[in-house]
């Protein structure tokens, strides 16, 4: 298959396994991330068919979507192998899969410009209005409360204690979405960060008013 159709191909892939996903890593995430990431790859002369492989098949390794990152690594190699995708091109992109994640602050620093572009984009999408509403069904989904003003924020965590650990939605702003302005690899990325970084600030401040409190979490 020519790349064109191996990336339609992908695409449509994904989108059947994560179209009805109810944690906030559906395929409109997925779509975004690679909207974003192809924009991004564009201003940083980026492999784009590596690019948007990465962008759309990140998800189906990552343990907060499925049970086993390492079968969900599995399954994209045989997907790519199985599409015709050259070797050098398949390790980058499992590479780029197995690294990008956050991970409680334990990520890996990419090394590759298709990796950062990436990377950049699927933050981004956790941030801002979106990434907002993300993190509050992410929450939902994992039983967690909105606010739970007794929990102190979690500074330095395992990746363990970053998947299973006590916190709440308000929490994980601290713990993660807070940081992500400071950790773009892009120019162009820490630009588009900048606007979203400031709509979060000011929404926690509103809602510090509604619940009483003029202090962030201890």
């Amino acid at each position: 298959m020519d790349q064109e159709t191996v990336i339609q191909k992908t695409a449509e892939m994904v989108r059947e396994k994560l179209l009805g996903e109810g944690s906030g890593h559906d395929w409109y995430h997925i779509e975004r991330v690679t909207t974003t990431a192809k924009k991004l790859a564009h201003q940083e002369n980026a492999n784009l068919f590596v690019v948007s492989l990465v962008a759309l098949l990140h998800d189906l390794a990552d343990d907060k979507v499925v049970d086993s990152e390492e079968e969900g690594l599995r399954a994209i190699q045989e997907w790519l192998g199985q599409s015709g995708v050259e070797k050098h091109d398949m390790d980058h992109i499992l590479s780029i899969i197995k690294n990008m994640s956050f991970k409680g602050g334990n990520g890996k620093q990419l090394d590759t410009i298709e990796g950062q572009v990436v990377q950049d984009a699927d933050r981004l999408d956790a941030i801002g209005a979106v990434g907002i509403a993300r993190c509050f069904v992410y929450a939902g989904k994992k039983g967690q409360p909105i606010y739970d003003p007794e929990l102190e924020v979690r500074e330095q965590m395992t990746k363990d204690e970053y998947r299973k650990g006590q916190s709440s939605a308000i929490h994980h702003f601290y713990e993660k979405l807070l940081k992500l302005k400071d950790l773009m690899n892009t120019k162009a990325g820490y630009q588009l960060a900048q606007e979203r970084h400031q709509f979060m600030e000011q929404f926690l401040d509103t809602f510090y008013m509604e619940v009483g409190e003029d202090i962030t979490p201890k």
